[in-house]
């Protein structure tokens, strides 16, 4: 896709889906990971555990919510674009983030996170965090955060969506290349 690529991350709630579609809307190459990448599989194998005769709780969800690695792989070798983002979190990261040229991780209190929660499952119950099992596993991730990449740059997420989107893309010089 790029011949830079860049990863957002963050905890649930910090902006990665808003950021993404921000990125797309101002021209940039950007990759819905949750949405384009994402299954439930096997963090260490990669094989899907879909099918299995086992419980879905919402532990199990978020344990098993893994990227598509050769997908990222093959997306980062495609050299069509100046720039691509990829924007989302899975538990199986550490199998591709060396692909990447940086990593943006998108910072926020523990209560906008709530609160940008509360919003999206107001939209749509079926969103994670709507539970009070996938609100726990939030507040725990946002508190140990497990899951966030350790070397990122860090992002203050919690101003406006445009002047995130223009840090992000001051950072990684992708305002030079369109």
């Amino acid at each position: 896709m790029g011949r830079r690529n860049y990863l957002i991350e963050g905890v649930s709630g910090a902006g990665k889906t808003a950021v993404c579609t921000e990125l797309q809307r101002r021209g940039y190459q950007a990759i819905h990971g949750d949405r384009e990448l994402a299954y439930q599989g096997d963090p260490d194998t990669g094989q899907p555990t879909d099918g299995l005769k086992h419980e879905h709780s919402a532990a199990f969800i978020s344990e098993h919510h893994i990227w598509d690695v050769e997908k990222v792989k093959a997306l980062v070798a495609n050299q069509e674009e100046a720039v691509t983002f990829f924007c989302g979190g899975s538990k199986n990261s550490s199998k591709y983030i060396a692909l990447f040229d940086g990593v943006f991780v998108l910072d926020v209190d523990l209560d906008t996170s709530l609160r940008r929660i509360d919003e999206r499952v107001a939209l749509d119950p079926t969103d994670w965090g709507g539970t009070p099992e996938e609100r726990e596993i939030t507040v725990r991730m946002y508190h140990t955060k497990e899951d966030i990449p350790k070397n990122g740059m860090i992002i203050d997420a919690t101003p406006p969506l445009a002047r995130v989107v223009d840090e992000i893309i001051r950072l990684s010089g992708a305002n030079t290349t369109l």
